[in-house]
């Protein structure tokens, strides 16, 4: 329990992975920290529910092993992620089509070494191919990206951007990504099977309008390393950077009510004393607590997770559907990609629609998913459907991606909602704000200003 009069250096409100990060970073430069969640868990978003012994993830976003902060931040040194195959399998007119695979994917750069010796290790308990009732779509390798020269193209393209740097990217012209698609050189056939389903994936925007700027991020990401998720679910990132920090810093059930630079209020205990605030809670709530910072519009997504004693043969890959014949926009039998999700013998297939669900999701998506995996699912079983209606914060353009995370000396706030709508950018956005607080604090060393005083007033137009 938390004593009214207990002092800090920093407090932390929120334990998702922005506040977590941030807190590591602070404790490291000898700050004391104080972390304050209003759940009896941390993670956020970034949760997993157990059912029967399966790790259903609530939202499931992407990682990549290209994300440079999961091997930057404090505390994931231990952190293992299990990657899809290489690229991804697109589903059109019945067969199913290999796309994306880059050379050199499999040690991509900013990968952690754990990723590196995935890459070459078998997976124990990984279940065996079964007999398919129904065979499956059959893979080709190249449509429906068009002809050999149209592929090759996609090749150099997916290349270049991997290789240019993301200061680069930020510094093209913005539009919504849809337009901005449309205005490259691409052929329309490889922009509409391949490029448009992989960013709805990455983005978790159907529509396509997000910044461009994000998208070339996105796909920047993909390019350059491998799509991947951690071992054992969602919520092991937040709890892994939560148990490596130094005992009594991570508080759950403690809901604070109002935040000022020097101190905070709490339901449960009163005034909590400090010398700055960071808050590092969801875009909503951090409006709540800072009365002016601009909330943004959400992405809804829903996870339906089914099971099986005969999965699919996809290989582990991440299937999209470049028909868009239905309401989902990937799937994947996610205990071939990480096997400690589904008990032994049985196989977790889950499946993501973005947008506002249909009525009778469930029956939908079966319907969808037989065609998707050319197999029955009449006797697949539901394990969970999870629906989040703010799961993904909004990048439309114009949008900020480096969002000020300093309002005033001693009050700062981080988040995804601060940088990408992604676990870098809440990563990135954490490392930015723990960066200002030591410089302001004295603490920073060669730590400089990287954002501007900025009350929070202005972001309320």
């Amino acid at each position: 329990m938390l004593e009214p009069a207990y002092q800090a250096d920093v407090v932390v409100v929120g334990a998702g992975v922005a506040g977590l990060s941030a807190a590591h970073r602070l404790t490291s430069a000898g700050i004391t920290t104080a972390v304050l969640e209003a759940a009896h868990h941390v993670g956020g978003r970034m949760s997993t529910e157990k059912v029967d012994g399966f790790r259903l993830d609530r939202i499931g976003q992407l990682l990549s092993t290209a994300y440079p902060e999961l091997g930057l931040t404090p505390g994931l040194d231990a952190l293992v992620l299990r990657p899809f195959a290489p690229g991804v399998l697109l589903h059109s007119d019945g067969r199913h089509h290999r796309a994306g695979a880059q050379a050199g994917a499999g040690s991509a750069r900013g990968a952690l070494h754990a990723v590196r010796a995935l890459a070459s290790a078998p997976r124990p308990g990984a279940l065996p191919r079964p007999r398919q009732a129904v065979p499956p779509p059959r893979v080709r390798p190249g449509a429906p990206l068009g002809t050999a020269v149209d592929q090759a193209r996609l090749g150099a393209a997916l290349t270049r951007i991997a290789a240019t740097p993301a200061e680069r990217l930020l510094r093209r012209p913005e539009s919504a990504a849809a337009e901005a698609l449309a205005a490259r050189g691409l052929p329309a056939r490889t922009i509409d099977g391949f490029l448009r389903p992989l960013l709805a994936a990455l983005l978790c925007d159907p529509d396509l309008t997000t910044s461009s700027r994000c998208a070339d991020l996105a796909l920047r990401a993909f390019a350059a390393g491998r799509l991947c998720v951690p071992e054992g679910g969602a919520e092991v990132l937040p709890e892994l950077l939560a148990r490596t920090l130094p005992p009594g810093v991570v508080h759950t059930g403690v809901r604070v009510t109002s935040v000022s630079t020097t101190s905070v209020t709490t339901a449960e205990h009163g005034e909590f004393r400090c010398r700055a605030v960071l808050v590092a809670t969801d875009a909503r709530t951090a409006a709540e607590l800072l009365p002016g910072l601009r909330v943004p519009d959400f992405h809804p997504v829903t996870v339906v997770h089914h099971t099986t004693d005969e999965p699919p043969a996809t290989g582990g890959s991440l299937l999209l559907d470049a028909d868009r014949g239905g309401p989902v926009a990937h799937t994947t039998v996610t205990s071939a990609v990480d096997p400690s999700r589904a008990p032994e013998g049985r196989a977790l297939i889950s499946s993501t629609v973005l947008g506002t669900p249909p009525g009778g999701v469930d029956t939908a998506v079966r319907m969808h998913l037989a065609r998707l995996y050319g197999t029955s699912t009449a006797r697949w079983e539901t394990l969970a459907v999870h629906h989040t209606a703010e799961a993904v914060p909004a990048m439309r353009p114009p949008h900020d991606l480096r969002r000020a995370v300093r309002l005033l000396a001693g009050l700062y706030v981080c988040g995804d909602h601060r940088d990408t709508s992604t676990v870098q950018g809440a990563l990135h956005s954490a490392h930015r704000a723990a960066a200002a607080i030591l410089s302001d604090l004295g603490a920073g060393g060669s730590m400089h200003r990287s954002d501007p005083v900025r009350p929070a007033a202005v972001e309320a137009a």
